[in-house]
This record gives C-alpha cells, structure tokens and sequence, in this order.
C-alpha cells in the first residue's frame, strides 16, 4: 500500500463548514482486498448541526437508540454512511467536537488510484462519471453501510477506509454555493455550505455558477 499520510483527528474537530473547505484536495482512500481505490475530493458540503434545518441532527439533543444520527454526536473523524432513495449509500465524515453534531457530506472526486476497478464497478470507462456524486463516488470507492462509524484516523486491516494529506486548494480555486436538493429545509436551503474546486472537470453534474 502507498505511503498515505492521514489526516490526524485534531484536523476533523473543527466546525462543519471550516472541515468543508478544508478537505477539498484530500484524498479518500479504500484499501481493500480487490484493490486500493482513492479520490482527490473537490466537492463538499457542511451539515452544521442542531441549528441547521437541512441536518439531519436538526433539533436533536442526544443520541437516541438505533438512530442512524448516532455517530454524529461522537467527536470528528468517523464515517456517517447512510442510504438515500432506498438505494444509494452517501459517505460522511463527522465534524467538530463530541457533542456537537455535524457533519461534511462527500459529493465528488478526482479519481486517483484504481481506476480499472472504479471502471468494473461503475460499469463507465468515463472518469467524469465515476465518482461525480455523492452515490457515485460511493460505488466507485465500494463504500457502503458497513463503513458507518469507521475511525477514519486508523488505516489497520483489510477493509481501511480513511482520508490522507494531498494538495492545499487555495481561496481564489474555491466557490460556495447553496446546498443541492435540499429545499426542504426552507431559508437553510440557501447556505452557501456547499464548496467546490471550482476549476475542476470532476463535479457533479450540477450547476456550480
């Protein structure tokens, strides 16, 4: 496996909406038995917790049994994987603090390593298309409902999931916009939380301004 340097858990424990645009130029990683498949990420977006209508941790003050907002309450650095639609698995990674319940949803990346096996898996010889997405990215990176609560600052076994140093974007590559599909939540719908590479051919298939 290649020498990746991961993030360290002082990195995650900041407000959803600084780890957004932090991560942008990182690099998700799965080691697996099939194969180590890896993204640059170039597209977040911050869930900011309690107070934001568009989280999924909206008003809750706890952890309640069974809940699949559970995780978010813990400290940053673990994977928050749920399933959208009834049948795509979006990825993660909890922000800030334990007991403040935030969270950066993954929504695309550069692919990096593994490409022939992205490509299986998919079933696209188009780059573009493997990981441009939240469910995308997912399938390309086989990343799914087992991965729920993975530290993501320990790299052992067999099945490691994590996200390593890679590129520092700088202001000026970075655009905010309002957050996709969630116009449920009404004025929070209209954030700017959601941060791209803005010069970077790998977003999702949405309009990014």
């Amino acid at each position: 496996m290649k020498n990746f340097q991961l993030l360290s858990r002082a990195f995650y424990q900041k407000s959803a909406i600084t780890l957004a645009r932090a991560l942008l130029g990182k690099e998700l990683v799965h080691v697996h038995a099939t194969g180590t498949v890896s993204g640059v990420i170039v597209e977040t977006e911050a869930y900011a917790g309690r107070e934001d209508a568009a989280c999924h941790s909206y008003k809750r003050k706890a952890p309640r049994a069974g809940h699949r907002t559970n995780v978010m309450f813990g400290t940053g650095g673990y994977a928050y994987v749920y399933l959208i639609y009834g049948m795509y698995d979006c990825f993660n990674v909890v922000a800030n603090a334990e007991g403040e319940p935030e969270a950066v949803l993954i929504r695309a990346l550069e692919p990096h390593e593994g490409l022939d096996v992205m490509r299986r898996r998919r079933r696209t010889v188009n780059a573009k298309k493997l990981c441009g997405g939240p469910g995308r990215l997912c399938m390309a990176l086989d990343i799914t409902r087992r991965h729920y609560g993975v530290d993501l600052c320990v790299a052992d076994g067999g099945d490691a999931l994590f996200i390593a140093e890679g590129e520092t974007i700088p202001d000026s590559r970075i655009l905010a916009t309002p957050r996709i599909n969630v116009a449920y939540a009404g004025e929070a719908s209209l954030y700017p939380y959601r941060f791209v590479v803005k010069d970077s051919a790998f977003l999702s298939t949405y309009s990014h301004g």
